[in-house]
């Protein structure tokens, strides 16, 4: 019922910056978390940030803190992942994912219903 959809991916060089974007459509909420994920090759997916609505606060994966921020615009269900000093470990696709509801375990994958077809993040050294 929740379709999502990210942009922004790319090739760039370590220590550049990149902009993800997730566009959530097909259902309004009030309550709802966000997140954001990477897989790499041969790798679970891991991690990276999510919003919970409760109290608007923002969460990182340890690797990513001090260099990525991540969003959330309610107007334009529209959330985002600010990638800033990339290093070629962050090569991966990035997947949005949304839960209607607000929830605790945040950085768990399985605890989210919704997610997007991922947008591939390239870092080169």
């Amino acid at each position: 019922q929740v379709q999502l959809v990210e942009s922004g991916g790319g090739l760039v060089q370590a220590g550049g910056s990149l902009r993800l974007s997730c566009a959530a459509s097909g259902r309004t909420f009030s309550r709802y978390t966000m997140g954001w994920f990477r897989q790499a090759p041969g790798k679970e997916r891991e991690f990276v940030a999510a919003i919970r609505w409760s109290t608007s606060s923002t969460y990182y994966a340890d690797s990513v803190k001090g260099r990525f921020t991540m969003s959330r615009d309610n107007a334009k269900n529209t959330v985002y992942l600010q990638m800033n000093s990339l290093k070629p470990e962050d090569t991966a696709v990035y997947y949005c994912a949304a839960d209607l509801y607000d929830i605790s375990e945040y950085s768990r994958s399985t605890k989210y219903d919704y997610w997007g077809q991922g947008t591939q993040v390239t870092v080169s050294s």
